[in-house]
This record gives C-alpha cells, structure tokens and sequence, in this order.
C-alpha cells in the first residue's frame, strides 16, 4: 500500500499521509518519535523496546525518500534513524488510539508525565 501523498504540517508538528486505499491520517511528530521503528527506540528483539521520554515538544525537521518504500524522519532531537515503510506508516495511522493510550499508560507507569498533563 502506498502512499499517493505525503504532507509535513511544520506549524502543527503532524506528518499528513494519505494512501491508495483511501485512508489519511494524520500523524504527530511525538508519535512518530516514540514509535520509531528505529532499533535504539524498538531494541533488538521483542521486551527490548525503550520507553521515550519528552518528546511532546518534538518536531520533524525534514522527510527524506528512501527508494519506493518508505521515508526516513529527521527529529529536531538529533533522532534520525527510523526508516518508516509504506506499510508501517500505515499500521502507524491505523493503530494510533490504541497506540497512543498504551504509550500514556507506560509513561505513567513510568513515573513520567507529558507536560500537557501537568
């Protein structure tokens, strides 16, 4: 599945993408940032994943094609070594209440607060 266009919102930090089936989404660059697939976010193997922590106020800096599959994300942060495919990005979009309430929870679990939510 690909995406017929790609959008990056600088003022609002969301990556808009819209795929070949019709679905959109837009896309927080915190979110993208948290769910790197990159290994220093997702670890090496299962139960390795590594928990990011104040990323609220991260934006993406530029978005780079990597052939005809997928982008790599530049973060303000320095983070740059996620190469998001087509079909993870849309898992990405697909997935992100479920996502994103899990991400809180952790957080919470963790001991950490977003600064929102102070």
């Amino acid at each position: 599945m690909k995406p017929t266009a790609i959008n990056l919102h600088k003022v609002s930090r969301v990556l808009e993408v819209t795929f070949e089936d019709g679905a959109s989404f837009g896309l927080p660059a915190e979110y993208l940032r948290v769910y790197s697939p990159s290994a220093e976010v997702q670890g090496h193997a299962p139960g390795q994943e590594v928990l990011q922590i104040g990323k609220q106020d991260v934006a993406i800096e530029n978005v780079e094609p990597i052939g005809h599959y997928a982008i790599k994300l530049i973060f303000d942060d320095g983070h740059d070594s996620g190469i998001y495919s087509w079909k993870y990005l849309h898992e990405l979009g697909e997935t992100y209440a479920e996502r994103w309430d899990y991400y809180l929870q952790r957080l919470e679990e963790a001991g950490h607060k977003r600064k929102a939510d102070t």
